[in-house]
């Protein structure tokens, strides 16, 4: 998005409590969302291995997480509002169009745009929810004023510490470091397996195994800890009546407000 990203201005009610719906017509849409999904569990994976890596810094498997997501939101962009997807974007944001599209691209760009200051914001939480339902599924794109939740696993990065600790401190600190990084890491390979099994293979699943399935998941930073969270989340069977035939936003369901009641401390809120 280059420099047109930088004058994009954020406004956090294009996505309270919404949520993109999108059909699932046929068996290609599904397989389609199947791969986006075993995309996302690959990106777990990987995220594993970098912070089993003593060698690797904590910031690049967090920054990797981030670049993924943001990336798979472009390609949506791509998908339905074209190369220009940003200016559709911004035009709604001026109030100079109101459509589908406009609104759909106004809610990712300001989902990319909200990534981004995760990376300058000392305490912001990205809190998505993606939902399966038998002829659609939904995703959230969610911010919260905080850096964990509270099933988060939280791990620490000796290079981010602020404070000078004393060379008997420094040393049981980065062996307690590294011990949570590895804990963390196992947490995220184990994770990434919840998704694989929530979204089975079109192919090799019957409609029934497949036709609700969910998650949330949860990341965060605060100085030098870091904090990682992903459960399942089962889908109201009575959200929808109607079919549609293309994406749009809808209201962000119960299961968003279960998640936020279930999983975020008293006085912290969505953004």
């Amino acid at each position: 998005m280059g420099e047109r990203r930088q004058r994009f201005n954020g406004d956090a009610s294009v996505l309270h409590h919404r949520a993109v719906r999108t059909p699932l017509p046929d068996a290609d849409a599904e397989r389609l969302f199947h791969e986006n999904m075993m995309a996302v569990a690959d990106g777990r994976e990987r995220k594993a291995e970098l912070l089993a890596d003593p060698d690797v810094p904590l910031l690049e498997a967090y920054e990797r997480e981030l670049e993924r997501v943001a990336e798979s939101f472009e390609r949506r962009l791509r998908r339905f509002a074209g190369e220009d997807y940003e200016e559709v974007a911004m035009a709604t944001q001026r109030g100079e169009r109101d459509d589908r599209v406009g609104r759909l691209a106004s809610y990712y760009v300001e989902g990319i745009w909200r990534i981004q200051q995760r990376n300058t914001v000392a305490e912001m939480l990205f809190f998505p929810l993606i939902l399966r339902y038998p002829d659609s599924f939904t995703i959230n794109v969610r911010f919260a004023n905080c850096y964990d939740t509270t099933e988060s696993i939280r791990y620490e990065s000796p290079a981010h510490l602020a404070e000078d600790l004393s060379a008997d401190h420094t040393e049981t600190y980065y062996a307690e470091s590294q011990y949570s990084q590895r804990q963390a890491a196992r947490y995220v390979r184990e994770t990434a397996e919840i998704i694989r099994e929530e979204f089975p293979h079109p192919d090799r699943s019957e409609f029934e195994e497949r036709k609700y399935g969910g998650i949330v998941s949860a990341g965060g930073r605060r100085g030098a800890t870091f904090s990682t969270m992903l459960r399942r989340v089962e889908p109201d069977a009575d959200r929808f009546s109607e079919l549609i035939e293309t994406p749009r936003l809808v209201e962000a369901g119960r299961e968003a407000k279960r998640t936020e009641q279930e999983l975020l401390r008293d006085g912290e809120v969505l953004l």
